[in-house]
This record gives C-alpha cells, sequence and structure tokens, in this order.
C-alpha cells in the first residue's frame, strides 16, 4: 500500500468519526438540572447563561464553568448573580471531578442536601451570603478532600457536625447563623482561618494556643471575641469578628512529620507580622489581576522541592488558579534593588519566557509568584516520565523543536537585556517548563541566587572579570548541557555521572554515535 495512503487513512479517520463531549449526556443534564433550580426554575436563565445540554461545557461558554485544561468540570462559580431558587447537591454532584462549588452572595433558600457527601473530589465548598437554613449536613463531615468551607451570613440552625473527621481543613466560616451547642473539635494545626462568631455557642472554649513553626501550618484570623469578656473558659453568644493569633514558637514537629507522604499541604506564610497587600507588587499579567498578599497566604500549597536558598511550592488560590511560588531567603540584594531587577525583566516580552507574575520583599525575604506549567519541566520530560499530561509523546522531533526554541528565547534575551547585564545565570532542564500547548519555556530569568547576592559595585569574580559578562557566556554552556541531553538522554550528574566530560570522553574515542539515546 502506498506509504502516503498508510498516513492519510488514520487522519481521516479521525475527521470523520464524531467528537465526543468531554462529559457524558447524564452529566451535562444533571448541571443543567442543577441551574434550573438554582434560577428557581427558570430554565431560560440558565440558557442565557450558557448551560446547554446541547454544548459541551468544557468547550463552551457555560458561565461560572471551568474545565482547567482537563476534560472534565472542575470548578463552577456563581456569585453575585442573584439566584434565587434551591440548591439541587444530588445534581451537581454528579460531576465527579469537581473541586470548586462557590455560590457565594446569592439569595439561594432551603437546605444544604445530605447528598454534598456525594461531591468526593470537593476542595473548595462556598455558600456563605445566601439564605440557607436547616442544619448543615453532617454528610459535609465526609468530604474528606475538603480545605476551604465557608457558610457563613446564612440562617443555618443546630449544631455543627463533626469537623475533625475532615483531615487538613485549612478554613472554617460560619459566623452570622443561627447555630447552637458546643463547638465540636476541630484540628486546629491545620486550620489557618477560622471564625463562628455571631452565633448561639456555649460550653467550653476550644484550646487554640497551639504553638506554629515558620514553614508550619500558621493559624491566621482566629476566632473568638465573646460577649463576657471575662477569662471564664466558656463562651456564651459568641461575637465579633475575627482575632488574628500569630504564634512565633517553632513548633516540635515539623510540617512534613505532620503531613507525612510526598504531598503535603502547606500554606505560604511570611516570618514578617503585620505584613500588608501593599507589600505585593502584582505585574501586568493574564494570570492574575486583583492577587492579593492575603490570597497567598490563605491558599493551600504543596512542596515542590527545597533548595539551599529557598522553597517552592505549586500553590491554589480559592478561584482554583494554580501558581508556583518560590519563597527565597538571605538573597544579599535590597528589596529596591530586587524590584527593580524583576520590572526590568517583566519590561521584556517574550512568549517563551516565564516571568514572575507577582513579588514579595521584606527584610531578607522574598516571594516570587509565577504561573505553574502543568506539563513540567525538560528535566522531567527526559528523565523522568516522557509524556504531557494529555499524553503527547516527547520524541525526537519534540526535542529538536525544543531546542531550537530554547535558542530563540534565549538569544533574545541576552539580545534584550545585555546593557542591563541580566542573563539567566542558572539555565539548566530543571528550569524549562512546558505551557498547556507543550511549548518549552524558560523560567527563573535572573533569578539566579549567585547573580543576585551580588551588589552593582561588586559584580566581578576573583579575577576581576565582569560578572554579567560571565553568566552570559555561561547561559551559552549551559543551553550546550541542555543539548547533550536532549541528544544522551542522561542526566547532567547523577551519582557522580558527569554528562559533559562523558561526552567528552567518547568524542575523543571516536565513538560518539554510541551516546545518541532516542526517546
Amino acid at each position: 500500500m502506498d506509504r502516503t495512503l498508510i498516513w492519510v487513512l488514520p487522519v481521516l479517520i479521525f475527521l470523520i468519526l464524531p467528537k465526543s463531549s468531554s462529559e457524558d449526556e447524564n452529566v451535562r443534564k444533571a448541571l443543567v438540572q442543577f441551574m434550573e433550580k438554582l434560577s428557581a426554575g427558570h430554565g431560560q436563565n440558565g440558557q442565557n447563561r450558557g448551560w446547554d445540554i446541547s454544548s459541551d461545557p468544557c468547550n463552551s461558554t457555560w458561565k461560572g464553568v471551568d474545565c482547567l485544561g482537563s476534560q472534565n468540570v472542575k470548578r463552577i462559580v456563581l456569585n453575585k448573580l442573584n439566584l434565587t431558587g434551591i440548591f439541587d447537591a444530588a445534581a451537581v454532584c454528579t460531576a465527579k471531578s469537581l473541586l470548586v462549588l462557590s455560590l457565594k452572595e446569592n439569595n439561594i433558600s432551603g437546605v444544604i442536601p445530605d447528598e454534598i457527601g456525594n461531591c468526593k473530589r470537593l476542595s473548595h465548598l462556598y455558600v456563605g451570603g445566601n439564605r440557607f437554613t436547616g442544619d448543615i449536613p453532617d454528610t459535609i463531615s465526609q468530604l474528606r478532600s475538603l480545605k476551604r468551607l465557608d457558610v457563613s451570613n446564612n440562617n443555618f440552625s443546630g449544631e455543627l457536625p463533626d469537623m475533625s473527621r475532615i483531615p487538613g481543613l485549612l478554613t472554617f466560616f460560619a459566623e452570622k447563623n443561627q447555630l447552637s451547642g458546643a463547638i465540636p473539635d476541630f484540628d486546629f494545626s491545620y486550620l489557618q482561618e477560622f471564625s463562628v462568631a455571631n452565633n448561639n455557642f456555649s460550653g467550653p472554649i476550644p484550646d487554640v494556643k497551639s504553638k506554629f513553626g515558620e514553614d508550619s501550618f500558621t493559624v491566621k484570623n482566629l476566632l473568638l471575641d465573646y460577649k463576657n469578656k471575662s477569662k471564664r473558659e466558656t463562651i456564651k453568644g459568641v461575637k465579633k469578628g475575627r482575632v488574628v493569633n500569630e504564634s512565633k514558637e517553632p513548633s516540635s514537629n515539623s510540617s512534613e512529620s505532620r503531613t507525612g507522604g510526598n504531598r503535603s499541604q502547606y500554606s505560604i506564610t511570611s516570618a514578617e507580622a503585620g505584613t500588608t497587600s501593599s507589600s505585593l507588587v502584582v505585574l501586568p499579567s493574564p494570570v492574575v489581576k486583583d492577587l492579593k498578599f492575603e490570597d497567598l497566604l490563605r491558599a493551600p500549597a504543596e512542596l515542590l522541592g527545597r533548595g539551599k536558598h529557598g522553597s517552592s511550592y505549586k500553590a491554589m488560590l480559592d478561584n482554583a488558579t494554580i501558581l508556583a511560588v518560590k519563597r527565597m531567603k538571605d538573597l544579599g540584594i535590597s528589596a529596591e534593588e530586587f524590584k527593580s531587577r524583576l520590572q526590568r525583566i517583566g519590561q521584556v516580552k517574550h512568549p517563551r519566557v516565564l516571568p514572575p507574575v507577582a513579588f514579595y520583599c521584606s527584610g531578607q525575604e522574598k516571594l516570587l509568584v509565577h504561573a505553574y506549567q502543568q506539563n513540567g519541566s525538560l528535566f522531567k520530560l527526559l528523565h523522568g516520565k516522557p509524556r504531557s499530561q494529555n499524553g503527547q509523546v516527547f520524541d525526537w522531533g519534540s526535542r529538536l523543536d525544543a531546542a531550537a526554541s530554547i535558542a530563540e528565547t534565549l538569544a533574545y534575551m541576552h539580545e534584550q537585556l545585555q546593557e542591563d547585564g541580566i542573563a539567566h545565570g542558572n539555565l539548566k532542564s530543571t528550569n524549562i517548563l512546558f505551557n498547556n500547548k507543550m511549548e518549552p519555556c524558560i523560567s527563573e530569568y535572573g533569578q539566579d541566587h549567585s547573580i543576585l547576592s551580588q551588589s552593582d559595585s561588586l559584580k566581578t569574580d576573583a579575577l576581576g572579570r565582569n560578572v554579567a559578562y560571565s553568566s552570559f557566556k555561561l547561559d551559552v554552556y549551559g543551553y550546550g548541557v541542555v543539548l547533550l541531553e536532549l541528544l544522551t538522554g542522561k542526566s547532567v550528574q547523577n551519582k557522580g555521572f558527569d554528562l559533559a566530560s562523558w561526552v567528552s570522553s567518547v568524542v575523543r574515542e571516536e565513538w560518539s554515535a554510541e551516546f545518541l539515546t532516542g526517546p
């Protein structure tokens, strides 16, 4: 058979076959029903918001629905839409991949049904600012993935369910309801935010005097200002709002020992007390617009790695935006220099460079915020799992494209920042990340610790050579090593193995073809 025909047939079959919807028909029907009930039976309102059973929620304009790049509904945010109906938990929980559900500041009435316990993967549930009544269902405590729960400003009554059954709950807001009875046990070692003010609780006050280390979970906006301000260990008619408890004593247990496993949950907590949003500089970016420092403090964060000069985290904001946050310490550079440098890098626009979307300076602590890249690094694709999130194989063609793109991007940045003396300083496969289109992007440009830690007056090495000039050369060398990784599939240094030295010896012995390793 003709080779061209062999290649063309699969393409034709792909084009002829109908494209399947990301969510099946039963899920779409259930979600449309959920919207109809929220809209008080006015189905037209749902259709006006794009919720139509004939369309795909992941590939159309369903208002408030986001699949976060996947094939399943992950987030539903319907805040401030004047919804006046009821909450059909059974319908919405048909979307088994749902992570975030936010219905804040509407006029939804009725109860929260027991079926809310079917949303097994739910991590964020916000129903504050509505007209819900009845008990908070016990089945909420079955949501073992829940991190943020806001049921404040409603008309809930009865006792609170046993919230201690939810491991890793970070936020619980239930103020301004009609709740009564005793406050149940909470795991305050995890809670960052907690308020049950303006209810009708009575009984013993929970002990919230636990101590938290800098890298452990820090309790903020916590807890009780009560009507009778005596020191009695009972409360009656809790009033007021959220009181800050800032403990500076280190915990006897590290955050690793508390959480266990490799996918620990952290909070990104500043060591600086009394920090305000004004310390956070948000750069022009489509990723974040109204980001506040408090948003970062509240974000549950997964530790990605620790280095000599800081730690990196994957953080999810309340609106489910995912960011990469790097904490840097002891840089030896002033906040003004740090700010000026990052703003200059941010002015050089290139689609294959990941500039910080925000940064924070206070004392010796610096935070760098970037858009999180879900397809990981070049290092991971070469030495770990050689596929992207959508299953794309990192083959020879992909390697060649990556090599060309990295070279073009690096040359552009050098040209634009030559006069400023700003090189990358640490180009390597772990700093080359792939976006959702599987395009290689250079990250951490100009953020190498060895460069940042030298003031302008001291930017010469031991031999009197200009450090910035040397750093540009170092970038070229780093790119060469990346090319070797792409060609050989071997790690730069692994258990004493030095890739550059090994390649030199191979070339000298004239068996160069042996080191080429295909994907």
